[in-house]
């Protein structure tokens, strides 16, 4: 009777346990931005906010690719918005083509080299990645 007993109370506990854990990343993915997909690409792109910034965090291990973006003002960095954004592969062609809405863009691309083009206020910068199957590549862009 006591083994059945220990069994119940392992088994609630182990419940409650993976409904805790769910209700962590169902908070965390609450504050993410909603997955955007263009062509075969999907990606997540803000940042803007504690929640939505500490939630790209959290999902940027899930996406193979993570883009920065940042701007010198009055001698600090400060985070940016409304960049153009290209992604090409390695042969020239665009994958991916659009406006960061945030700080931080994770994207869903398959393995290989891409060129990352990204423009903030007329000016453009380019970060050569090669994207593996496991991990993530990181590009950051600062203007000055």
């Amino acid at each position: 009777m006591n083994k059945r007993i220990e069994r119940c109370t392992m088994a609630a506990a182990t419940a409650l346990g993976s409904m805790a854990f769910a209700g962590i990343l169902s908070t965390a993915q609450a504050g993410l931005p909603p997955v955007q997909q263009q062509g075969s690409v999907q990606y997540v792109s803000g940042g803007i906010g504690l929640d939505e910034s500490e939630a790209m965090k959290a999902a940027a291990k899930d996406y193979p690719l993570v883009l920065t973006f940042a701007a010198q003002r009055d001698g600090k960095a400060d985070y940016v918005a409304n960049v153009a954004v290209t992604i090409s592969d390695a042969h020239g062609k665009s994958v991916l083509q659009v406006t960061a809405e945030g700080p931080y863009m994770l994207v869903k691309l398959p393995a290989g080299n891409y060129k990352i083009s990204a423009t903030y206020n007329g000016q453009a910068q380019q970060r050569e990645v090669s994207v593996q199957n496991a991990g993530s590549a990181r590009a950051v862009f600062e203007w000055k």
